[in-house]
């Protein structure tokens, strides 16, 4: 059996450490699964192909992971303490991306066909709830007296996920939408997730809730930096990186940072982007998939002349400044405060 990395060797071996710890029950979890959920799972996670073959993973960067070991050790716990807070987070991240992808309509992800495309909607919608219900019996069912603390954290976490989805579908259908109800929607759908990773670990190995509060901080401000750099791959990443089709996030309509960071200056770029968008509203989405390369291009020539783009790189900045600085509000040992620093430069610097 292959030992995990061991962290000294950079963010590379924090994230190897996380998949080759949580990777084993991630998989026996889902392995309980009921035909043919179980086996739906396993395509979403990478594992099999459409065909039911073994397959290479290509389960994401394991950041989840990585600080819910990490948020242990802050503890003085082993990073193994993490464990099942590491399993019960990912379970419930991609609860939510199967509801995601079927709800936003998206057919590729992490350059695979996603799983209602592949095994139709309603296997998308059973499987997703079948991983929400399996994160809560993994954490209750954590060897420690601290798990209904976890727990509680999970369940608050996941109810502002949820809230999170429900403000980005309405924004969708709203014309304006301002800078602060952005913030609000993302601190929701995605740094509700990434505090409770960060702090989760910490919670099975005993530590008390001023550690606990400033480890959620942490995550929480992580969390938005890291959906800041999404936004901006959202409009301008490299598909080969992303998976996803270019301006995935225009070709959707949402009301991402970019773009209401964009709509909220002043300028003729924000006037006329304004126009468009206004005009885009009001098409139906058949209409929409029509348009070409060049009219998705100028749109997000117009986000960037209006500022949006700079102002979201800035933001990605003030947010993973201050994730830093509440790991300096508590007392922990200060080679894990230094690893918890060098992922939030992971995520802030992310190939955009």
């Amino acid at each position: 059996m292959n030992q995990p990395a061991h962290p000294d060797g950079g963010v590379p071996a924090l994230l190897e450490r996380g998949r080759a710890l949580a990777a084993p029950a991630l998989r026996a979890t889902v392995g309980r699964l009921a035909p043919p959920m179980n086996t739906v799972a396993a395509y979403h996670f990478g594992w099999i192909d459409a065909e039911g073959r073994p397959a290479a993973s290509d389960s994401g960067k394991a950041i989840r992971p990585a600080l819910a070991l990490l948020s242990a050790e802050a503890a003085g716990a082993a990073p193994e303490t993490g464990v099942p807070g590491a399993v019960a987070v990912e379970l419930v991240h991609n609860f939510s991306l199967l509801h995601d992808d079927l709800m936003d309509g998206d057919e590729q992800r992490r350059h695979r066909d996603t799983v209602w495309k592949v095994h139709g909607p309603a296997q998308a919608i059973l499987v997703g709830d079948a991983l929400f219900a399996l994160a809560n019996e993994v954490i209750l069912a954590a060897d420690t007296a601290h798990a209904a603390r976890a727990a509680r954290r999970l369940a608050a976490a996941s109810r502002r996920l949820v809230d999170g989805q429900a403000q980005d579908i309405a924004f969708e259908h709203r014309e304006r939408v301002t800078v602060a109800e952005c913030l609000e929607m993302e601190g929701n759908k995605t740094g509700a997730l990434l505090a409770c990773a960060a702090s989760i670990g910490a919670v099975l190995g005993g530590a008390d809730d001023a550690l606990a509060d400033s480890l959620e901080l942490y995550g929480q401000h992580l969390g938005l930096a890291f959906q800041a750099v999404d936004d901006l791959l959202g409009v301008w990443g490299d598909p080969r990186s992303t998976g996803k089709l270019t301006w995935s996030d225009l070709r959707q309509r949402k009301k991402s940072l970019p773009v209401v960071a964009a709509l909220a200056a002043r300028g003729p770029a924000a006037e006329r982007l304004t126009a468009l968008l206004t005009a885009d509203a009001k098409k139906t989405q058949e209409e929409f998939d029509d348009f070409d390369e060049a009219e998705f291009a100028v749109r997000a020539d117009l986000i960037e002349e209006a500022g949006g783009r700079a102002w979201t790189e800035a933001e990605a900045r003030r947010q993973y400044d201050t994730a830093v600085a509440a790991l300096h509000r508590v007392d922990m040992p200060e080679q894990v405060r230094n690893r918890l620093t060098a992922l939030a430069d992971f995520v802030v610097v992310r190939q955009k």
